[in-house]
């Protein structure tokens, strides 16, 4: 495992894209940060500028190099031949994946602290001052990161799903950034359509996408979501694993 996750790493690092999306979203961040205004430095600060949703994106544009352009362009196979196993091919991928995913929320909390240490442009924010759920903004700042990591490991097994199935790069794409955009209002959706028991739709998987957006403003999302907190990290991380064990079968049995 050690050999192939290495390799992962180095052809990530090698690549430009993973840097150039590391640039696009230090520059959503300030532009989310000018287009917010003063009025929101402690909401800003909790969730490093709105930088979950940009996350998300680049985890696709990036993962989908990593999983369905390999398949594309058939560069795969050789590398699942030099490899013991296709499960340790797999699973490196998606390691390489979910720590490109704790880079991305690393950078996105130095860049919030970095805003507030020069307030170019927002209110300068006392980090000790209680914010939600009663607790210091520090410490909102980094549980919001925490939640918001489950919920983009979520979109990383998505990927490697989608990537397994379907060889088209860009319909990967496409696909999960609609999953991004468009999951938490389609899961709305189906509960006011009423199409089955709420008490059983309202666990469908877009739902879960909902849970770092929740969990900063519970208020909102909760009468949409009609689940709380915790039962949305459960789902969430319920998801998670049979969407990445559901990818892992299929990329076991795939024919190259």
């Amino acid at each position: 495992m050690s050999t192939e996750l290495y390799r992962e790493l180095y052809k990530l690092n090698h690549r430009k894209l993973p840097w150039l999306m590391v640039i696009v979203m230090v520059i959503v961040m300030i532009i989310i940060g000018l287009a917010m205004g003063r009025t929101y430095s402690n909401l800003l600060v909790m969730t490093c500028y709105d930088s979950s949703t940009i996350i998300m994106l680049l985890l696709v544009i990036v993962g989908s190099t990593i999983f369905s352009l390999e398949f594309q362009n058939g560069t795969i196979i050789p590398l699942i031949y030099r490899s013991h196993s296709r499960s340790v091919v797999f699973f490196a991928k998606f390691i390489t994946l979910f720590l490109y995913n704790l880079f991305l929320h690393g950078i996105a909390i130095l860049v919030t602290v970095l805003l507030n240490i020069f307030p170019i442009i927002n209110n300068p924010v006392s980090w000790t001052a209680t914010y939600q759920y009663h607790q210091p903004l520090v410490i909102n700042m980094i549980a919001n990161t925490g939640v918001d990591l489950i919920t983009s490991t979520l979109i990383i097994s998505s990927i490697c799903l989608t990537s397994c199935i379907i060889n088209s790069n860009t319909v990967v794409i496409a696909t999960n950034a609609l999953i991004i955009f468009m999951g938490s209002g389609l899961s709305a959706n189906l509960l006011l359509a009423h199409v089955g028991p709420s008490a059983i739709i309202r666990w469908n998987p877009f739902n879960m996408l909902n849970l770092t957006t929740q969990y900063y403003n519970y208020a909102t999302y909760h009468q949409s979501s009609l689940l709380s907190n915790q039962q949305l990290l459960w789902g969430t991380i319920i998801y998670t694993i049979l969407f990445t064990l559901f990818g892992y079968w299929i990329f076991q049995h795939k024919k190259l």
